[in-house]
């Protein structure tokens, strides 16, 4: 099975980030039922192993919370834009369960995540975006942002390749206190 940890938005949310989809040539959008937040890409692991994690994230006990998404950019890698992404506004208790969720997942096994966390919901990945009509959609976007909403959960999903996006599956919702 293929894992990761992640918040589920509120569908008019995703919507509303569907919605801005467009004008971006070499963009592959998200579609709206894709669009999440993810805690923790786990990957490949067996069904034991799945099961393992489950239990230990069942345990893991962390308070309900607003969230806010807010400004758009883009992450590079070896100087090429990759995806392009809505922000999330500063929030302590999603570092705290992000934290929370990563020592939990390290107990039962999983070796450290090597990258820093850095919250955002992937809006598209870039295939050789033209760079002005990028630039031009980060500018126009940039002072996106949404009213708070409430995070109450979190979600272990399965992700299945396929040849045009990942089907992503909710696998097991871990309630907030």
């Amino acid at each position: 099975m293929r894992l990761f940890v992640a918040l589920e938005l509120p569908w008019d949310l995703r919507e509303r980030l569907a919605a801005l989809g467009g004008g971006v040539p070499g963009a592959r959008w998200v579609p709206a039922e894709n669009l999440h937040l993810t805690l923790r890409f786990i990957g490949e692991v067996p069904p034991f192993r799945a099961e393992e994690l489950d239990h230990a994230l069942a345990a893991l006990r962390a308070r309900r919370f607003a969230l806010t998404l807010a400004g758009i950019g883009t992450f590079a890698k070896a100087g090429r834009e990759t995806v392009l992404w809505v922000g999330v506004e500063r929030n302590e208790r999603l570092d705290h369960l992000q934290g929370k969720i990563e020592t939990a997942l390290q107990r039962a096994g999983l070796e450290p995540e090597r990258r820093r966390f850095a919250p955002h919901v992937s809006l598209a990945r870039l295939d050789n975006a033209a760079p002005d009509k990028l630039a031009a959609f980060v500018q126009r976007h940039n002072l996106f942002r949404t009213d708070p909403f409430a995070v109450e959960h979190f979600t272990l999903f399965s992700s299945r390749l396929g040849k045009e996006q990942a089907a992503y599956e909710p696998e097991v919702e871990y309630s907030l206190a």
